[in-house]
Parts: C-alpha cells; sequence; structure tokens
C-alpha cells in the first residue's frame, strides 16, 4: 500500500484492507491470548466461561453447539472447570433428567482477571508505542471496525 515518490496515493482495494486487517486482527488476538496465560486456561475454557457469564446457565449439548466442538470435547472442558470449581452442575428445571451449566463466583473472578490482564497488556502497549495522534487514528479505526461488525 505504498506509492512511489511524488505520486497521488491510490486507495487499496478492499480485499488489500481486509487481508491485512485479518492478519493483524489474528496477531492482536494470539497476543491478548498469550497476555494472560499465567490464568492455566485454554482458549475453549475461557470462551466457555465467558459464555456462561453472559448467556447465562445452559446444557453442554447448548454449550457445544455455540463453541462448534462435539459434545464429547465440551463434556471434556467442561469436567475440567468444573474440578476448578469454575463452574458448577445444576438439573435442568425444564428437564430433570438433563443438567445445566452455570459460571461460580470463583469462575466470574477468573474471568475478570483474565479479561483485566488482556486489558492491560494492551493499555500499556498502546501508551508505549502510540502517541497522541496514532491513539486518535486507532479509536477512529476502533469505530469503523465495530461499525463493520455491527456493534
Amino acid at each position: 500500500m505504498t506509492h512511489p515518490s511524488g505520486a497521488a496515493p491510490v486507495d487499496p482495494t478492499a480485499e488489500e484492507v481486509a487481508n491485512h486487517l485479518a492478519a493483524a486482527v489474528g496477531r492482536l488476538l494470539r497476543r491478548l491470548r498469550s497476555s494472560s496465560s499465567e490464568s492455566l486456561l485454554t482458549p475453549t475454557q475461557r470462551s466457555v466461561l465467558a459464555r456462561l457469564d453472559d448467556g447465562g446457565p445452559t446444557t453442554t449439548a447448548d454449550l457445544a453447539r455455540a463453541e462448534f466442538v462435539r459434545p464429547q470435547s465440551m463434556r471434556l472442558t467442561l469436567g475440567a472447570l468444573e474440578g476448578q470449581g469454575l463452574v458448577e452442575r445444576s438439573p435442568d428445571p425444564a428437564d430433570g433428567r438433563k443438567s445445566v451449566m452455570s459460571i461460580t463466583e470463583a469462575g466470574r473472578t477468573m474471568l475478570a482477571e483474565v479479561r483485566a490482564a488482556k486489558r492491560n497488556w494492551l493499555a500499556e502497549a498502546i501508551a508505549a508505542e502510540l502517541d497522541g495522534a496514532e491513539r486518535r487514528t486507532v479509536a477512529e479505526a476502533t469505530a469503523l471496525i465495530e461499525r463493520l461488525v455491527g456493534s
């Protein structure tokens, strides 16, 4: 997306911007995930905790569908979270043969710590690497990205 010296800048194509944005977002997500690795949670475990925190209690099957994994895999994930006291199982009020999983207070605390570590890393990186004008540019780009994703 550079242009020859003295030439007018050429607008990048939508495909070029999409490729660069997807690559940058992917690297950002990997850095954010690694910023909270001390939590000993896998990305799937973090995602399940966030889903339970945001959406409330639900069944293993519903969680598996939402996370695009097999129910057997979700049972293993939930078993690990349950073993750490981060989720709990209770009878499904609509069907006593089933159970629903919900996040515990310890799970909410862990999730808050993971989210805080990510935000802190990002805020520190922004403060260290970007000047005021660049921070404004990132803020403007963030608003555009939110518009793209419908937020």
